[in-house]
């Protein structure tokens, strides 16, 4: 015994150590059981359409853990690969997938509005690899180290693609630096505030005086601050419409409620303290960004102005104020309504123009979903109504769809949506397809048509409440790879929710 012990042991030895070398070296070795829809974590992407930063491509992209590896021009992969799997996808266009900034997944604490689940779900189906979740519409809201340990436990095990945190900026820390430091401190990419109601009681409103402070600490940490740049002016003319003097069932009574210039006499506020973060300022290294930006006139000439003094300062508008109209808009059709609001069809095509100009630097979905009761669908009241468009599976199509008319490429497409996005959130590892970063891939048919009808796949929780519902789009999204993990296709999720809540450190 003690002979046949001691020689099969050397041989054992060896076997095992065989089994471990062709384990961790097999080039096709699956993928974290349930991550994704193939069993795979090296394999080959084709098509004759690969966004790729320096024009569009007829080639292959190679993945192997999670990451890209190659980008190959033309058909000269083919003599490299042996057995790794194949994803030929013809002339179907393969691009970085989408980043979307600003988005409200409600969770934890109203999860009956949105949820991570559906919510990253939902993203998923429209090519979004990468959302940054806001720190409101949630309870608690986001706003100290403590709530957003909250939100992260939340998102744990919960969420089909990479998920990001802003953290709040309001009155409670403003002044308060450690609190400020400890919530950047544990990971959020950079704050938010709002220059008017909010609507969420405990996310109170900031003035330029907080502003300024949270810029100083927000320069220490080179992270950004996002705003919602209204100021409500005319307030008894604005209590008016609240207590129903106009006809609350036309949209033309909302518009009126939030005109243009809440707009602009929030940013002409905010460009007295934007100019600390040029350089050589006290919050240099800090940055300013202006979120869902609806006014294309007198708003948008004090931005350019900003940026052409050297302040750190971008914009971002959104596919809703690109798609719709207020002329359009059905009296009672509250699921149009959202703040600022859809203005004219003139100020949308001024919206075009900009961004295909540069002046607008890139797209975020400005998803906020609320339950069907608060819309308030059979009184259809526009002023008492919740606003909020519901649009994450949507956006890419919309964007592509509507920008048809204004000639939008394919290679725009991916600056608005990914390049620019991954810059202010900071993720350096995403954004374009190239060696070294995350395969996180939309594969789409950009001519392909569908009607946003009852019989469509929709993964929002409450499809009714959208205004995309009853559109025709083109521009499916066939498949969505998150960090090489095949997620979503044609229908289908991956049946485990693998995506990695994403901390700044």
């Amino acid at each position: 015994m003690d002979f046949l012990q001691s020689s099969l042991l050397p041989l054992l030895t060896l076997l095992l150590s065989f089994l471990l070398f062709f384990y961790f070296n097999n080039i096709s070795k699956p993928s974290h059981v349930g991550c994704s829809l193939v069993p795979y974590n090296h394999y080959w992407i084709t098509s004759k359409r690969i966004v790729a930063p320096h024009g569009i491509i007829s080639g292959a992209v190679e993945v192997k853990g999670g990451y890209i590896i190659s980008v190959v021009n033309g058909e000269h992969w083919r003599g490299s690969v042996k057995k790794e799997q194949v994803f030929d996808h013809g002339e179907a266009v393969v691009m970085p997938g989408l980043i979307d900034v600003h988005a409200h997944l409600d969770d934890p604490g109203r999860t009956e509005w949105e949820g991570f689940p559906s919510g990253t779900k939902s993203a998923a189906a429209g090519g979004i690899t990468t959302l940054v979740d806001m720190p409101l519409n949630s309870f608690p809201s986001t706003v100290s180290e403590e709530t957003l340990k909250l939100k992260i436990e939340a998102a744990k095990e919960k969420i089909f693609i990479d998920v990001g945190f802003w953290g709040g900026l309001v009155p409670e820390n403003a002044f308060n630096a450690s609190m400020l430091e400890g919530l950047l401190s544990a990971g959020a990419l950079g704050l938010k505030s709002f220059m008017c109601p909010s609507g969420i009681n405990d996310f109170p409103m900031t003035n330029t005086s907080h502003i300024k402070e949270g810029l100083s600490i927000l320069a220490k940490y080179k992270r950004p601050l996002l705003v919602h740049s209204e100021i409500q002016l005319d307030l008894e003319s604005y209590s008016e419409f609240k207590d129903g003097v106009d006809d609350a069932r036309s949209y033309s009574t909302y518009l009126k409620s939030r005109p243009p210039s809440w707009e602009e006499a929030a940013i002409r506020e905010l460009l007295t303290v934007t100019k600390d973060t040029r350089t050589g300022g006290p919050a240099e290294g800090a940055h300013l960004h202006i979120v869902h930006l609806s006014d294309a006139s007198s708003s948008l000439d004090l931005i350019k102005g900003a940026k052409s003094s050297g302040d750190s300062i971008t914009v971002e508008t959104c596919p809703h104020y690109l798609a719709f109209s207020a002329e359009e808009i059905p009296d009672g059709d509250t699921r149009f309504k959202c703040a600022p609001p859809i203005r004219d069809v003139v100020n949308r095509e001024k919206l075009w123009k900009a961004l295909l100009e540069g002046q607008i630097d890139m797209l975020s979905s400005d998803h906020s979903p609320s339950v069907p009761e608060l819309k308030l669908f059979d009184e259809g009241d526009f002023i008492r109504a919740w606003g909020g468009i519901s649009s994450l599976q949507f956006v890419l199509p919309a964007t592509w769809s509507y920008g048809q008319k204004y000639g939008v490429t394919l290679e725009q497409l991916v600056s608005w949506w990914s390049e620019r996005p991954a810059k202010l959130s900071g993720q350096e590892l995403k954004g374009a397809i190239a060696v070294g970063k995350h395969a996180d891939i939309v594969v789409w048919e950009p001519e392909m048509e569908f009607d946003l009808d009852e019989n469509y796949p929709v993964y929002h929780k409450h499809r009714n409440i959208s205004a995309y519902m009853g559109r025709r789009l083109s521009g499916k999204v066939l498949a969505t790879f998150v960090r090489g993990n095949l997620v979503f296709k044609e229908g289908q999720h991956a049946p485990a929710a693998c995506g990695v809540p994403i901390l700044a450190r």
